[in-house]
């Protein structure tokens, strides 16, 4: 339980009497997950390999319907990431305050935690990433662009402690997996999908739609396609043995805690059992998987608002992380909350908001009870026949069906929007309307076509679009249908021509085919992987024409034996940052 850190150790015979002692060097002291003693032990040895010694990892991503991944470098071990971890803790507002009680603090796995959940982002103290989520990056680097920490790290030392840009939630994540690996604290990212952002604190999230359909920016409460945190696995001495396990903290500057952005350590089992009330940010964790979501109508012009409908299930979807010595997802939603709709589920969100004083509290904003009680006429939803892939033109199908026994009319506004991850509009790519009488019980289906020339230059590296109907049912209640989607982008193949050999040259070749009917430019192969080849190899390649494919060929030489992953990027004026990884067996 010695507070980790740089030590002096030096050496003093007894025969040399009063002289002072012989300085043998310095030494770092990490925490220890394989001692039984120690806060952050843990008990499997595959564990402790994944979580603390791992230098590769998958980052899960896109929307609830379409899950997809990329590799990520967190190069815990590469040379310098310690001492650039070490001097986070130097630079922590904690440390500059009172630098005697945060060292001696620093024995303490949720001290440290929470302490580096602030560090991670810029926002209070110069931190080490600042975030962006405009979708316009000047002055730095698309946070999609990033593959991997130690560049980051680095970056940030080189520039004298100056704020890396730009990062979103993933590489918030990544950097802190990092730091927390390389200090000894096992740590993993876990991806939430249809994440709440409850920035009022009252377990709900409410979203505004314009008559036209149009998903609006107002109030602070938001729903992002997914949001990525961290758990780190330590005890919890200050809450009893029973909350022990793993821990969530999310470096993403999101609220404030204590006045600064940090956010954790929650305990997961607490989250679980609705115990919101215990150290650290529990209630902001347990809405962002269990929030109910409110979708109302606004108008502008009055600031009139009307309730379409609310959901309870929508929260918390497929919550992942990576397996443990494999490159599959794993899901583990339910050690988040119990079954979604059980009765168990709600008695602890009727728990959670007790807690809170949710319960008695007047709310302006909740919908009165003949909202609630409202059924809608007709349900609806967005069917998508196929993948969907960037370049290519989006072919969707709009479903309606009438619930009632008698004939229902039926006026629906649809708009496309091209959006961030966190579901932020962009820009309007698609607009339309139909009107449609539904004979009793009857389903009927729309088909709907955008073409690649209307989103091609409105697509953020995201690669997403949420597709909207709001629809007026004549005497009835409106309905919204809406719909988030992700595109693929192209694959991108990495082979391996040769068996790779400690210390030996061994040649790569990556293929991209271009799949659409135009011309890219600007096309560049960024390439890394740790003690495969030394920092990032950035390769500027010459344009392809429509459907021409691509072939290009280096080599790595590499400098320790095992399974090493191997990172691409390839980027052009059409595709944002295309990845792709391959393990190497040396």
């Amino acid at each position: 339980n010695a507070a980790v850190g740089r030590y002096r150790l030096s050496v003093q015979s007894p025969a040399s009497g009063s002289s002072s002692p012989a300085s043998l060097g310095t030494f770092v002291l990490l925490f220890n997950p394989w001692s039984s003693g120690d806060d952050v032990f843990m008990p499997g040895k595959a564990e402790c390999e994944e979580y603390v010694l791992e230098e590769f990892g998958i980052i899960f991503a896109g929307n609830k319907n379409h899950i997809n991944s990329f590799g990520w470098n967190f190069g815990q071990f590469q040379g310098d990431i310690l001492n650039i971890c070490l001097s986070m803790l130097d630079r922590s507002l904690n440390h500059r305050q009172d630098p005697a009680t945060d060292v001696s603090h620093r024995n303490d796995p949720k001290y440290l935690g929470r302490v580096l959940s602030a560090m991670v982002n810029a926002n209070d103290d110069q931190g080490v990433l600042l975030g962006n989520w405009s979708g316009k990056y000047e002055g730095g680097k698309d946070p999609s662009s990033w593959t991997g920490s130690v560049e980051i790290l680095r970056g940030w030392k080189k520039s004298g402690f100056r704020p890396v840009r730009y990062g979103q939630c993933w590489v918030f994540a990544a950097v802190l997996t990092t730091v927390l690996r390389c200090l000894g604290i096992p740590t993993r990212m876990v991806t939430n999908f249809s994440s709440a952002h409850d920035a009022d604190g009252n377990l709900r999230v409410d979203e505004f739609y314009d008559a036209e359909g149009n998903h609006l920016e107002r109030g602070t409460d938001s729903v992002w396609n997914f949001h990525v945190w961290n758990e780190s696995w330590f005890s919890r001495s200050d809450l009893g043995p029973s909350y022990s396990g793993w821990q969530v903290l999310d470096a993403t500057p999101q609220e404030e805690s204590g006045g600064i952005y940090q956010c954790g350590p929650a305990s997961r089992i607490a989250v679980k059992e609705g115990e919101v009330d215990l150290d650290y940010d529990c209630p902001f964790v347990f809405a962002e998987v269990n929030a109910d979501c409110m979708y109302w109508s606004y108008e502008p012009a009055t600031g009139k608002k009307t309730l379409i409908f609310s959901k309870a299930t929508e929260i918390g979807q497929l919550i992942s992380t990576k397996a443990v010595g494999r490159d599959d997802r794993v899901d583990v939603t339910k050690d988040y909350k119990y079954e979604e709709g059980s009765t168990k589920e709600r008695d602890i969100f009727k728990k959670a908001r007790k807690k809170l004083g949710l319960e008695d509290k007047f709310d302006p904003t909740a919908p009165t009870p003949e909202e609630a009680e409202q059924k809608p006429d007709i349900s609806g939803k967005f069917k998508v026949p196929g993948p969907l892939q960037v370049g290519q033109d989006l072919s969707l199908v709009l479903v309606l069906a009438n619930l009632q026994s008698e004939a229902k009319t039926v006026h629906a506004k649809m708009t496309a929007w091209s959006t961030l991850y966190t579901r932020r509009p962009v820009a309007e790519i698609w607009k339309d309307s139909i009107a449609v009488t539904l004979s009793p019980k009857e389903e009927k289906q729309f088909p709907i076509k955008i073409p690649y020339s209307d989103y091609q230059q409105q697509l953020t590296a995201d690669n997403m679009i949420q597709v909207t109907a709001l629809c007026h049912v004549e005497g009835g209640i409106q309905v919204l249908v809406q719909r988030d989607i992700t595109l693929d982008s192209p694959a991108i193949d990495i082979q391996v021509l040769g068996e790779a050999k400690l210390n030996k040259e061994v040649d790569v070749e990556v293929t991209f085919a271009n799949p659409i009917a135009m011309e890219v430019t600007d096309c560049v192969l960024q390439v890394q992987g740790n003690d495969l080849l030394r920092g990032v190899l950035e390769i500027d390649l010459p344009p392809l024409k429509a459907s021409e494919k691509s072939s290009t060929k280096f080599k790595l030489t590499p400098s320790e034996t095992g399974p090493k992953h191997l990172l691409v990027s390839f980027s052009c004026d059409k595709f944002a940052h295309i990845k792709a990884f391959k393990m190497v067996k040396v």
